[in-house]
């Protein structure tokens, strides 16, 4: 027969099991594309970490770091990603590139970016040049 365990051995298993699974939730992060981060306005900046987080931490946990502008979050959430890079961007840039009711297929023929996941925005847009974006 085992003897009891005090609590501050439970306590310190039960640390290192959610440190533990803490670690291998990190191992499946993925550091955003360049456009995901650099796209986001100030504005709209969700934070996603807390103060002092450093731009390793930020990207483990696949947010975006930029500390460049005071007075808003340095680590944020990044944009949705899309299957091309020149097709990320906030829903109020983007450019109307075809009509209502557009197939994926013709909007593609016209070179432009299609998403139908937010209703009453173009859902066949544009593409932006990645030159401008960055870390």
């Amino acid at each position: 027969m085992q003897p009891s365990m005090g609590m501050g051995a439970r306590c310190t298993r039960l640390l290192a099991a959610l440190l533990l699974l803490g670690l291998c939730a990190l191992g499946g992060a993925q550091k955003p594309d360049p456009c995901q981060c650099s796209r986001v306005s100030t504005k709209n900046r969700l934070n996603c970490g807390f103060p002092g987080i450093s731009r390793d931490q930020c990207f483990s946990a696949s947010c975006c770091f930029d500390s460049s502008i005071p007075g808003v979050p340095w680590c944020f959430k990044p944009l949705p990603k899309e299957e091309l890079e020149e097709c990320v961007m906030e829903v109020s840039a983007r450019k109307n590139c075809g009509y209502p009711g557009i197939s994926p297929e013709e909007c593609a023929s016209r070179k432009c970016c299609f998403s139908d996941t937010i209703p009453q925005v173009p859902w066949c847009f544009f593409p932006l040049s990645v030159q401008d974006c960055h870390y």
